[in-house]
């Protein structure tokens, strides 16, 4: 073992000098990272200074919009206004973000007491969190202590804790309120509606006084404000009124079954949209651009960009032929129902068109209502009636498409005989010998019968069994089809009825109830397109009501035209020409030829084609939902003039009379419609 030599000197440490060079080191680490410190902060603070900045602005920019903007005009062919806007003064408010609840209820007592506001829509709901608002530790006391420890476990949310506050409210404390807190709650149910920073509109058309008073006092009612709204108006009264449709109030918002929808598409739930009919249809070309504002401050707004009207657009109606055609109508109904043999009778409707384009330029029903006539317009798209023999063109077509019959053939006119059913004829008298453009004029049952036999393969004999054949029913069927019957129109109108349509033909003897219109129904509109469809010689054309759309402008003149609506053929009529033209002789030998049942429709100097029907209908007549009586439906199928139609018409007056009464009288209401309207469509539009 090597022996320790306790005299050797021991080397010193020199503990200074490492101090000394950790702390070197320490040191320049320390300065190379305030160097690179600084050059990151040089480089946040003045490099990309500007970008923070955006970003921040971005982060903190809101935006907020205005009142809805007024809508479009809307104007008929020959550019009168027929819908216009008015400015009315209202009240809006807009919620200050500072402001707290105890504030907001003081604002609803004080503002309430000055405006005359119905609260009668106030709901149930909207009351109890009013409730709730006003008296927050009554409503408190109403939780339990393990409902609160609830949340902190997550079992409950806030919100639920809300709710069951809400529900727990009782019906003896909502009844403590009196009107002045009834009107309050109202109120303040109208200030939280909608998005926070949204301008809302807490009364349309105040009086000058409640305009004065929010005016004047505007810097204490912290909030409130003084705008001039718009409403629809209309130049020409209840004239085409229910299809031009209605616009929400902003207190009603956008329909809340539809919210959503509206509300992916940029709406705000105060926003003013078109409910019905004209004003829903074209919502996307009538709204307006709102203003848009960026929020300053809790008090201050900055317009950034300037609201604009809706775009205008032009209908196909000529809006002063709709007001005869609507005079004629109320004046005629009150003048059936001084006829016998009419007590069913109460609506008749009309439709004309142009049948070069399918614009519909006067579509109107009126209806008697006790001792007053109303609209029924919308009926003419939307109720079916049996139509009766105006459709025989439709079923002469298939009997000339499919061989049935030959043109210019001829059958015995008698009453005809299958087994299972009753005996059908043509009219008390039988018309003996025939051909089909005679079948036509006097709307021979028979001749159609017959033809209906042969499509079902079989040649009629008296007492026969008739085959059920259900190609016949579907041959038949398809082409009403494309004329227009039983299906949609295609209208530029929402909630159109496509008519009834049999879902199964099981009885063979529905065939010939089927060619002469008395087994499926259609609506006004279908007959019109059917007719229409006849006088250009088979285009189907789809009937429209829009014909143009204008930019907007800042006054009464019609700014760009930014869409033309064109002509639209949904199909063509799959027949050979000289059937089609056959048809047509037909339809003018129903007007002009000795014992044409249209003779005295229409006037001789228009000279019209057309076709006329009267059909077995069936009503209610003391409303138990069980039908439990006959009556008949007379009805008118036109053009003219026959060689170039420049107008289409169609006449239905359901039940305007009926069989089982103590008269056998039949009212001529539908001919007396149609001579008088077509009489004034050519004296307001052809009149030398």
């Amino acid at each position: 073992m090597k022996k320790l030599n306790l005299n050797q000197r021991e080397k010193k440490v020199n503990y200074n000098v490492i101090v000394s060079r950790r702390f070197l080191v320490f040191l320049v680490v320390l300065i190379l990272f305030f160097i690179i410190l600084a050059i990151k902060l040089y480089t946040v603070m003045v490099v990309d200074a500007k970008d923070y900045k955006d970003k921040l602005d971005d982060l903190t920019y809101t935006t907020v919009s205005g009142t809805s903007a007024p809508r479009g005009r809307i104007y008929d062919r020959n550019y009168n206004i027929i819908v216009d806007n008015k400015a009315v003064k209202s009240i809006t408010y807009k919620k200050d973000k500072n402001i707290s609840v105890s504030e907001m209820i003081d604002l609803a007592y004080t503002v309430s007491e000055h405006l005359d506001l119905s609260y009668s829509s106030l709901t149930e709901r909207s009351k109890r969190e009013f409730y709730l608002a006003k008296y927050p530790d009554i409503c408190d006391k109403k939780i339990k202590k393990s409902e609160r420890e609830s949340v902190k476990t997550g079992k409950l949310s806030t919100n639920d804790i809300q709710e069951l506050k809400i529900s727990r409210i009782t019906e003896d404390e909502l009844n403590t309120f009196n009107e002045e807190d009834n009107k309050a709650a109202y109120l303040y149910y109208l200030m939280n509606k909608g998005y926070t920073y949204d301008e809302k509109i807490i009364k349309e058309e105040a009086t000058d006084q409640e305009y004065a008073y929010i005016a004047e006092h505007n810097s204490e009612l912290n909030g409130f404000n003084t705008v001039l709204d718009w409403e629809r108006v209309y130049p020409y009264g209840d004239t085409f009124r229910s299809v031009l449709g209605t616009v929400s109030t902003t207190t009603q918002g956008v329909p809340a079954e539809e919210a959503e929808e509206y509300l992916k598409n940029g709406y705000a739930l105060n926003d003013r949209v078109g409910l019905s009919y004209i004003e829903k249809e074209y919502e996307e070309y009538l709204k307006g651009e709102k203003a848009e504002y960026e929020v300053v401050s809790s008090h201050e707004l900055k317009l950034i960009k300037e609201g604009k009207r809706g775009n205008d657009i032009v209908l196909s109606i000529d809006i002063k032929l709709q007001q005869e055609v609507e005079r004629i109508l109320s004046e005629q109904i009150r003048k059936t129902k001084g006829e016998p043999n009419t007590e069913y009778y109460d609506h008749s409707s009309v439709i004309i068109q142009d049948p070069n384009t399918g614009e519909v330029l006067a579509m109107a029903s009126k209806k008697l209502v006790g001792d007053k006539v109303v609209d029924n317009t919308i009926s003419t798209f939307s109720l079916p009636i049996t139509p009766g023999s105006v459709v025989k063109g439709a079923s002469m077509l298939v009997a000339y498409n499919t061989g049935a019959v030959k043109i210019g053939e001829v059958m015995l006119d008698e009453c005809v005989k299958v087994a299972g059913t009753p005996e059908k004829c043509s009219s008390v008298n039988n018309l003996g010998r025939i051909n089909d453009i005679t079948a036509l004029a006097k709307s021979s049952n028979v001749y159609q019968f017959k033809a209906a036999i042969r499509v079902n393969g079989q040649e009629y004999r008296r007492g026969m069994r008739l085959n059920f054949n259900q190609k016949a029913f579907d041959t038949y069927r398809n082409m009403y089809h494309s004329f227009g019957l039983g299906v949609s129109t295609g209208i530029d109108l929402p909630n159109e009825n496509d008519g009834y349509s049999a879902k199964e033909d099981t009885n063979p003897g529905n065939l010939l109830d089927f060619v002469m219109g008395q087994y499926e129904s259609y609506t006004p509109l279908q007959l019109s397109q059917y007719v229409t469809t006849i006088a250009n010689g088979g285009s189907r054309l789809r009937p429209h009501l829009l014909k143009e759309v204008h930019e907007a402008t800042e006054d009464s003149s019609l700014g760009k035209t930014i869409l033309t609506v064109e002509k639209d053929v949904l199909n063509t009529i799959d027949t050979e020409p000289r059937f089609m033209n056959r048809i047509k002789e037909g339809f003018y030998a129903v007007m002009h030829s000795a014992g044409g049942y249209g003779r005295g429709y229409v006037d001789d100097r228009w000279d019209a084609s057309g076709k006329t029907g009267t059909s077995q209908s069936f009503i209610d007549t003391d409303g138990n939902g069980v039908i439990d009586t006959e009556t008949i439906t007379s009805s008118f199928v036109g053009y003219a003039p026959a060689n170039n139609p420049v107008m289409s018409i169609i006449v239905t007056s359901p039940n305007s009379s009926h069989p089982n009464s103590n008269t056998d009288y039949a009212s001529l209401v539908t001919l007396h419609i149609t001579k008088e309207v077509t009489n004034k469509f050519f004296e307001m539009y052809y009149a030398s």
